[in-house]
């Protein structure tokens, strides 16, 4: 198998790994843990409130979960970097200086 079909196929599961439980479980709620968090502690404590508030108030959950997205891109393309330095740095560490 050709490394371009490994990807191929690679990139189609995880698309059905994302796409499949929205297809399955359609009336499900596939919201983040701070919502259910805040409701749980509202059971436990009814008197509780919070020790701060928000710096800055989105407008939309839109803009909440771009800005989520946009850290996670940018962590993974910093650890990518990363990867990729110390593997280039290993590779030309074992290559004497005549080879250079």
């Amino acid at each position: 198998m050709k490394l371009w079909q490994k990807n191929l196929l690679l990139l189609l599961l995880a698309a059905l790994i994302v796409v499949v439980p929205l297809l399955l479980l359609p009336e499900a709620g596939f919201e983040g843990a701070d919502g259910e968090a805040g409701d749980l502690i509202g059971e436990i404590s009814p008197g509780y409130s919070p020790w701060f508030s928000p710096v800055l108030e989105l407008p939309s959950g839109e803009v909440e979960s771009l800005l989520f997205v946009l850290q996670a891109a940018l962590g993974a393309g910093v650890a990518g970097w990363i990867l990729g330095r110390m593997t280039l740095r290993k590779k030309y560490e074992c290559r004497g200086p005549a080879d250079r």
